[in-house]
């Protein structure tokens, strides 16, 4: 038995469970044993060549803390002696006897192994008369076991209880002269069931009862520790059942993953896991902003706000040679000496500052051709000898051959444009007279479209009598006033 305990004590601490005392703090147990009397008609303790008598237990425990308890035995059998040589006795018995155990490991192994002290009675009459002489008392009442939890509720019990008796006559023998170790005592190894009682409350289901549940919301079917919580192995403060690295120890903002840079994209994601980058480029850095990774940037200090291509270089659209963020007319291929414009006549001027894109002309004169100073002057004389018929917008034959010749040099000048100004004199009135202006005006205009000159080019105003060159008094001075002014621009 001796042997058996110490086994079982070193069994103990290899196995644990959950625990269910501290809920079902009631634990009733049905034990049967035998006693064995040390006294002095001999001593047959751990011996099994003398009598034996046999007894049937009652227990009730009461949980009082995590390795306290006090428990109510109740017994009734039979004490004795019997060597087969010398006299013996033999007397039946009750018995009750109150201790306090004290438990060497927690709730929540499966052996707990446990000692204990207390002090009982034995009643030496089956009638159960409480005379004086028919009863001892066993101070103290001391011994050890060992408790198997078999399941929640049912436990096996072992034990050993030593009980020394105040008194030294019931083996009919009297010698002790009131010393205490000389005194009857003996010994009962005992084994029986037990019961824990009690309702425990597990509201999340996971094994761990609500007083003791850290966590008593965790969802059902999620692993916990003993405390009801959800198991965290990598302790990085996020469940494993919301850990998306649950071996790993990371961030929370991560669910649990790593994030050795600390730039918001976990380990496992992170194209550059050594650099802080942004998570827009999967945590790699972007030095120049220009939304092109360093790794794969080409032109890594473009300037902020450029365009760039997929290899982080400013973007070459119409393929020039001339980047975006310096090209003036980036849709179109120019010429880098035009910043990136292209120059159709070749004049050095781009066709978007040239008001003459398709002939070669001068800076001075916004890329148009200068009109010769010859031809501005036939262009005058031209003017002034185009001739009406009296009175009217109709022109005169002589006049053809004249806007023929301004034909010739309009066509010389492509880009070139005409105003076309009429004029008259005071006779009539000044609304008839704007209105015969503006007529012989438009008699030159469509006359010169009927030549080929684009309409776009040309512009016919009337002025009437409003501007004249000589006074209206002689007949020469109105002569001049009936005019036709030719000008030309770009």
């Amino acid at each position: 038995m001796k042997k058996l305990l110490f086994l079982c004590i070193g069994i103990a601490f290899t196995f644990t469970s959950r625990a269910q005392t501290e809920d079902k703090k009631w634990n009733i147990g049905l034990h049967s044993g035998v006693t064995q009397y040390s006294g002095d008609l001999g001593r047959d303790w751990y011996k099994t060549d003398n009598s034996i008598y046999g007894f049937g237990g009652l227990s009730v425990s009461r949980y009082l803390g995590k390795l306290f308890d006090v428990n109510l035995l109740l017994s009734k059998g039979t004490l004795g002696y019997h060597n087969g040589t010398t006299a013996g006795f033999r007397s039946d018995f009750n018995a009750a006897s109150i201790n306090l155990r004290f438990n060497i490991v927690a709730p929540e192994y499966i052996i707990r192994p446990y000692v204990f002290a207390g002090a009982g009675a034995i009643l030496f009459d089956s009638q159960l008369h409480f005379h004086k002489k028919a009863y001892d008392f066993m101070l103290p009442s001391t011994g050890a076991g060992i408790n198997i939890r078999l399941s929640p509720v049912i436990m096996l019990n072992l034990q050993e209880t030593f009980l020394f008796s105040n008194h030294d006559g019931r083996d009919g023998v009297d010698n002790a002269g009131g010393k205490m170790s000389k005194k009857d005592s003996y010994v009962t190894h005992m084994a029986g069931l037990t019961f824990n009682m009690g309702n425990s409350v597990d509201t999340d289901q996971d094994g761990v009862s609500d007083k003791k549940d850290k966590c008593p919301d965790t969802p059902i079917g999620v692993v916990v520790d003993k405390m009801g919580c959800p198991v965290d192995k990598d302790g990085d403060g996020v469940a494993d059942y919301l850990d998306n690295c649950p071996d790993i120890a990371g961030s929370k903002m991560l669910n649990g993953c790593p994030d050795k840079d600390n730039d918001g994209v976990e380990d496992s994601k992170d194209q550059c896991p050594d650099q802080a980058g942004t998570m827009a480029l999967n945590g790699c850095p972007d030095t120049d902003g220009d939304g092109v990774s360093d790794k794969d940037d080409q032109c890594v200090n473009t300037t902020a706000g450029t365009k760039v291509d997929s290899k982080g270089c400013p973007m070459d659209s119409d393929k020039d040679g001339v980047t975006d963020d310096l090209d003036r007319c980036p849709d179109v291929a120019g010429i880098m000496a035009l910043n990136g414009c292209p120059d159709t006549d070749g004049d050095g001027i781009a066709d978007k500052d040239d008001k003459c894109p398709n002939a070669k002309g001068t800076a001075a004169n916004n890329g148009c051709p200068e009109i010769t100073k010859a031809d501005i002057v036939k262009i005058t004389y031209i003017g002034s000898k185009i001739f009406f018929e009296n009175n009217s917008d109709k022109l005169k034959v002589a006049s053809l051959s004249q806007l023929d010749a301004l034909t010739l040099i309009l066509n010389k000048y492509p880009e070139a444009k005409l105003t076309i100004e009429g004029h008259t004199d005071s006779v009539g009135k000044d609304e008839y007279n704007m209105t015969l202006s503006q007529k012989r005006s438009d008699s030159v205009k469509r006359y010169l479209i009927s030549k080929g000159i684009d309409e776009a080019r040309l512009t016919g105003i009337g002025f009437g009598e409003s501007k004249p060159v000589a006074p209206n008094t002689t007949a020469l001075g109105k002569a001049k006033n009936r005019r036709v002014e030719l000008k030309t621009n770009y």
